[in-house]
């Protein structure tokens, strides 16, 4: 199957540039591809492409606990122990982590950044061990993390000393907080050309595009009852590559979220 739909980047404003460029580059592991007193831009790897903007917004207002927005952005590792490598390097750092889970189709670290932006890295299971329900729909739940197992994974692999920390690691998925689930899924159904892969009762979906468990995650777990301010700490902007999209587009989701859409060729 060729894919379709990628999320390529994710523009965050932060509070303290400096702040943020440390802890992204010196803790997680992304280098700079490009940086000034007002901007970064960072990627996985020396000549890999861009794939995080931080931008300096010192005076930007903190959006509300009951606002739409970033639930949490996530990195997609190219394998369990690439990911489990990583994992035992941060620890090392001192990376506060929030939580470990297991969801079935894939194994996920959770973290925050220092303006509150919520991290997942995490790599996938192969596509036929995701476990599906009696009526072969992909199911997922949340449950603990088999740490011992991802760094025994990690330990077990051979090594190349010179691959940074996050070599071929790229987003996997974007996960927000909306206002309401169904006017969100419409529309990123129709703007992205997704469908919804799992239902969590009336306060989450995931929607995916090529058979993926979810490029998108919408949920109403703190419920958002506004849209995001504009200019607030946080997510900017996101940008998927989509196949056959043609010119690219800019284009706001039904909580002011932005979205820019360009040609996957």
């Amino acid at each position: 199957m060729i894919p379709t739909l990628q999320l390529t980047s994710i523009h965050l404003r932060v509070r303290d540039l400096a702040r943020s460029l440390d802890f992204y580059t010196r803790q997680l592991g992304f280098v700079v591809l490009t940086a000034d007193a007002t901007a970064a831009t960072l990627a996985t790897a020396p000549g890999s492409p861009g794939l995080l903007q931080l931008a300096a917004a010192p005076s930007a207002p903190i959006a509300s606990a009951d606002a739409a927005g970033l639930f949490h952005a996530a990195l997609l590792f190219p394998n369990r122990a690439a990911l489990g490598r990583w994992l035992r390097r941060a620890a090392d750092l001192g990376v506060a982590f929030d939580g470990f889970s297991d969801h079935g189709v894939s194994e996920a670290i959770y973290f925050n950044d220092a303006d509150g932006n919520g991290l997942e890295f995490y790599s996938d299971r192969p596509r036929d061990q995701w476990p599906k329900t009696d009526g072969d729909n992909l199911a997922m739940f949340t449950r603990p993390l088999d740490l011992p197992g991802l760094l025994a994974a990690a330990a077990d692999a051979p090594v190349n000393a010179d691959a940074p920390p996050l070599a071929d690691a790229r987003w996997g998925h974007l996960h927000l907080r909306v206002t309401e689930l169904d006017r969100a899924q419409e529309f990123y159904d129709r703007t992205l050309g997704t469908r919804l892969m799992v239902s969590l009762g009336d306060s989450a979906r995931f929607l995916a595009a090529d058979g993926y468990h979810h490029h998108l995650g919408l949920n109403t777990w703190t419920r958002s009852r506004r849209a995001q301010p504009p200019g607030a700490l946080g997510l900017a902007s996101a940008t998927f590559a989509l196949r056959g999209t043609g010119a690219p587009q800019t284009l706001h989701d039904p909580d002011g979220i932005a979205l820019h859409i360009t040609d996957w060729t």
